[in-house]
C-alpha cells in the first residue's frame, strides 16, 4: 500500500485503510453486508489491498458509524447514505465559510491599519500642540 510512509505517520493518518471488513464491521458493531450496501450506495469507496480486499480509514468508519446510528433510528440505508453527505457537505461548506471570512477579516483589518498610516492620524489644525 504505502510502504513509503513511515508506520508512525499512517497510524495517525484519518485516511489510512488500516482495517479489514470483518474488523470494520466489529467495531462498527454491524454485518459486512451493512459495509458493502453502504459502499454501494457510494456513501463511502474502500480502498483494496494487493488480494483485493476491501480496507478502511477511521473517517470512513466515522461515516459509516453516523450511517449506522440513522438506520438503526428507521431510515432507510438510501435515505440514511444520503443524509450523511448531506451533513458532510455541510460541514465542508461551514468550515471555508469560515475560512473565507477570517481571511476576509484580516484583509480589513489590515487594510484599516494602512488606511490610518504609519505615522498615525494628522493633527487638527487648531490643536494648540501641533504648533499649527
Amino acid at each position: 500500500m504505502t510502504a513509503d510512509i513511515p508506520l508512525s505517520g499512517r497510524l495517525d493518518d484519518d485516511d489510512y485503510p488500516a482495517y479489514t471488513m470483518g474488523r470494520a464491521a466489529e467495531m462498527l458493531g454491524t454485518t459486512p453486508g451493512f459495509l458493502r450496501a453502504i459502499g454501494e450506495a457510494r456513501l463511502i469507496t474502500p480502498l483494496r489491498s494487493e488480494g483485493g480486499h476491501r480496507r478502511y480509514s477511521r473517517y470512513q468508519l466515522r461515516i459509516a458509524a453516523r450511517a449506522r446510528e440513522l438506520v438503526d433510528q428507521g431510515t432507510p440505508i438510501e435515505a440514511a447514505c444520503r443524509i450523511v453527505i448531506l451533513e458532510d457537505q455541510l460541514e465542508e461548506a461551514q468550515r471555508i465559510n469560515a475560512e473565507y471570512r477570517r481571511a476576509a477579516s484580516e484583509a480589513a483589518g489590515g487594510a484599516a491599519a494602512a488606511a490610518d498610516g504609519a505615522d498615525g492620524p494628522a493633527p487638527a489644525k487648531d490643536d494648540p500642540a501641533s504648533g499649527a
